[in-house]
């Protein structure tokens, strides 16, 4: 089976998905071929699973005229089983091609549909992209496949390392700085918690407002900004809650890595996780800018082990059960079966 991929996506939940995917798959002997923008930090940890080409497919770029050609003689030459781009800028590139299935994977809402002029199939990671995209007008194919993630526990990083003390509870949170992350919130829910520290693992336009804010707040004494990891879990094993507080969310990749490292999960009531978290089963949920709901979710965490436990095995449940690799990456190989 040979697949082709269009991705130009930066550094972030939905790249970090894209590699687990694109490893899952050649796992399961598919051949791959990636077109990626140049320079990625996560081009090493797929150039084993698939042959990449490097581009940045710019409107004033040579690029922008001969890539598509490119990808067009590749797929008549190679003659592929799908063909798959990954968000909107990205389907923009994939060719008119008709010997294979073509997929447009989709990890939000978009605005309008003129993307998609060559796609077959829209894959929506949520049923509400998917009822979203029937809404504005999408008539041809609809798959709901969501993510997995590494389900491997890990040893946790050492606290000394971040100057965190033992003992002392951790709230971990992490992502691209931008407003709809709610990374300013969070680090002021935390400071109405005296004693408890924070972690915010990512980097954005967002992290120097949110150092400032933990400034004047008078609790950067208790923040640490981690910026980009390689690989989160280390840090996650190391803390005690995780909270994503983000105003806008489809899915929400972070809450599966916090589960995987069976931590308890507080998130807003954002789309992704009012589908697949029911409210002490599995998580706490709070309303979406709401910082005394946020603080006092957390608090409930520290003060009440057993209910922290408890949501904290009802999300690694959920986790295992909706979200594992083998369920997910064989959707996607059946799917790229299919014909158009």
């Amino acid at each position: 089976m040979k697949v082709h991929h269009y991705h130009f996506g930066k550094d972030g939940g939905a790249e970090r998905f894209f590699v687990h995917l694109v490893n899952a798959l050649a796992r399961r002997g598919v051949e791959q071929s990636a077109v990626i923008r140049p320079n990625r930090l996560w081009r090493k940890d797929i150039e084993q699973s698939a042959r990449l080409i490097e581009s940045n497919f710019r409107n004033l770029s040579p690029d922008r005229l001969l890539l598509p050609l490119k990808v067009m003689r590749n797929a008549r030459r190679e003659k592929p089983d799908a063909l798959f781009s990954w968000a909107t800028r990205a389907s923009r590139l994939m060719p008119n091609y008709k010997g294979c299935i073509k997929i447009s994977r989709l990890g939000d809402y978009p605005t309008n549909l003129s993307y998609f002029g060559n796609t077959d199939v829209l894959v929506c990671n949520t049923p509400g992209i998917g009822e979203h995209v029937r809404r504005i007008g999408w008539t041809r194919g609809v798959e709901v496949i969501s993510n997995f993630t590494n389900t491997e526990r890990v040893a946790p990083v050492d606290r000394a390392s971040l100057a965190t003390p033992e003992g002392v509870p951790v709230v971990m949170s992490m992502g691209r700085f931008v407003p709809r992350k709610g990374f300013a919130l969070l680090t002021e829910a935390v400071a109405r918690l005296p004693g408890v520290y924070l972690w915010l693992a990512g980097d954005g336009e967002e992290r120097q407002n949110v150092e400032k804010l933990a400034a004047d707040l008078g609790v950067s004494d208790r923040v640490r900004f981690l910026g980009w990891q390689k690989d989160t879990r280390p840090f996650l094993a190391a803390s005690d809650i995780f909270v994503m507080p983000s105003s806008h969310e489809p899915l929400g990749n972070v809450i599966l890595e916090a589960w995987a490292q069976e931590k308890p999960v507080v998130s807003s009531r954002s789309e992704g996780p009012n589908w697949f978290m029911q409210d002490g089963e599995n998580g706490l949920l709070a309303d979406i800018g709401d910082v005394d709901g946020f603080s006092r979710a957390i608090e409930r965490l520290i003060n009440d082990k057993p209910l922290a436990d408890h949501v904290a095995a009802g999300g690694h449940t959920t986790l295992m059960q909706h979200f594992s690799e083998d369920a997910v990456a064989g959707a996607y190989i059946e799917l790229f079966k299919r014909k158009p």
